[in-house]
């Protein structure tokens, strides 16, 4: 069996696919996780103790958007000499609308959430890490063609895609394992449950559970590979529509999504 050295680093974890990352990780080794919340952190921990005793679990709230808390956060893992066998990038924000609806500084939070934290922690995980270092990244199937009115987090989470595909190959030589993945729908918030139903066949074929991206995520890094779409529906819808013109892709995407709106955070 593969021996994970250091700690497994997940951010975003007490959200819906964070904490599956949390459970499906520490089946490999020891924790180190971080989300916004000190209680739901701390919640966590006390879950995944039961079950795994022997286990090393420490977390650090944080809101990885201020570079102050950022900071804060790095000062704590330097204080403690941890390394780390593997990062899980998972926080992000998923608010959707028209882009004339944005304020400024949802503009500066989303971009901030799904790109320049996830870049900032890579950076500093990576200069802690073990032999046999992993990384994956929770991007999304909006990466594969440019969304209206979902406009910024599909163009963030294209930018993740460019990003770590980039990296995988600075990183080949010493043996780092790199993978973005790209799931559809996930079965997480109410609200997002709600509007997989509301997309009906399309959205059921899509949604995956927690779980199941969690686990599949783990199986794709091992093998190094750099996307991973989970599910045959979002295989097809990433390869198969690519023979349409891009415009007609995006008048059919801009229908869709129109009549939806999401400001969760």
């Amino acid at each position: 069996m593969e021996k994970w050295d250091g700690y497994i680093f997940i951010s975003g974890a007490t959200g819906g696919i964070g904490k599956a990352f949390a459970k499906r990780c520490i089946q490999e080794g020891n924790l180190f996780l971080t989300g916004r919340s000190e209680a739901k952190l701390a919640s966590l921990k006390e879950e995944l103790l039961c079950k795994f005793p022997a286990r090393q679990i420490d977390y650090f709230a944080c809101d990885l958007t201020d570079e102050k808390s950022r900071a804060e956060i790095f000062s704590y893992i330097e204080s403690k000499g941890y390394d780390f066998s593997m990062l899980c990038n998972v926080a992000g924000v998923d608010t959707q609308k028209a882009f004339e609806k944005y304020t400024q500084s949802k503009i500066v939070y989303q971009c901030r959430v799904n790109l320049e934290s996830v870049l900032s922690v890579t950076k500093f995980i990576l200069e802690r890490r073990t032999p046999g270092f992993k990384i994956v990244t929770i991007g999304s199937i909006s990466a594969v063609y440019p969304m209206p009115y979902f406009a910024i987090y599909s163009a963030t989470k294209k930018a993740l895609e460019s990003f770590f595909s980039s990296l995988r190959v600075e990183l080949r030589e010493e043996g780092v394992k790199v993978t973005v993945v790209e799931p559809g729908g996930v079965y997480t918030r109410p609200d997002i449950i709600k509007d997989i139903k509301g997309q009906g066949l399309w959205g059921k074929l899509s949604a995956k559970t927690p779980a199941y991206i969690a686990e599949k995520s783990i199986r794709a890094v091992k093998r190094n590979k750099r996307v991973y779409r989970p599910g045959f529906w979002n295989k097809f819808i990433a390869t198969v529509p690519r023979i349409l013109p891009l415009g007609l892709r995006m008048r059919f995407i801009a229908r869709r999504w129109k009549k939806l709106e999401k400001d969760a955070f």
